[in-house]
């Protein structure tokens, strides 16, 4: 005789749903809206420091000279562009333009500024920048008085013709010289003299003492650059010059950029 009985099983009881804790809620609730803030403000930021180089660059490309060409990129350092901007001031400000033209003559060029206002009719704190050219770009922009030939670049030193009367005689000659950065100045002082023609019978080393005796032979540079521009440094490899300048308290506007310098 078979068991007809029905088993019931018992229902299965209902998962128990667990509550985060009190703290987890907390974080939760407090650093999710956070997190979308810093994501906001890293985002506006971001775009923000883009226009803002941009913006740079173009005020400077129009007020360049006239026969100074080349696009020049912009780099505002610093954490928050934004933070910066309601400060006033942009700690630091780098500007490069790696194939700026000169009257005709490539070279390139790097500016640092440090201090630099929001408003650009307000002055810059500091600036140091660095040209990198060459012994043919050299040659077209720089002209060293009493020179009757091209500037040539070595190691360290630059050479040049000139003429001077010695003893009487007219006498060419080839000079080498070493140079030294001296504000608005380039001091050449010559190590090394040779005969370029004739006056075969003067002697070599009173040739190079006429050529000292004065001290180093000046070179204002200041004609070159915009007021206030001053010669820091001076590297000369073979055929290659880096030049570091410096300036302080100056506006970068036309005005600016389209004066020269003075040794008078």
């Amino acid at each position: 005789m078979s068991d007809n009985t029905t088993q019931v099983l018992p229902a299965p009881e209902a998962p128990i749903r667990r509550r985060r804790p009190l703290w987890l809620r907390l974080v939760l609730w407090i650093g999710i809206p956070v997190v979308v803030v810093v994501v906001l403000l890293v985002v506006v930021d971001s775009a923000v420091r883009a226009y803002s180089e941009q913006r740079v660059s173009n005020e400077i490309e129009k007020s360049l000279p006239s026969d100074i060409h080349g696009q020049i990129t912009t780099h505002i350092g610093g954490f928050s562009v934004l933070q910066q901007y309601l400060v006033g001031t942009f700690q630091r400000v780098e500007l490069t333009a790696p194939k700026l033209v000169v009257k005709g003559a490539p070279l390139s060029a790097e500016l640092v500024a440090t201090g630099v206002p929001a408003d650009f009719s307000k002055p810059i704190s500091d600036a140091t920048g660095t040209l990198s050219i060459s012994q043919e770009s050299l040659n077209k922009l720089v002209q060293i008085p009493g020179a009757t030939g091209d500037i040539t670049l070595g190691n360290g030193t630059i050479g040049y013709d000139g003429s001077i009367n010695l003893l009487g005689l007219p006498v060419d000659y080839t000079v080498t010289a070493t140079p030294e950065a001296a504000g608005k100045q380039v001091l050449l002082t010559a190590d090394k003299a040779s005969l370029k023609t004739g006056a075969g019978n003067v002697n070599l080393n009173r040739l190079l003492q006429a050529l000292t005796s004065q001290g180093p032979f000046p070179v204002c540079a200041a004609q070159y650059l915009p007021e206030g521009v001053e010669v820091s440094d001076i590297v000369v490899t073979p055929g290659h010059a880096t030049v570091t300048l410096t300036a302080s308290d100056f506006v970068m506007d036309e005005t600016f950029l389209n004066s020269k310098g003075s040794c008078s």
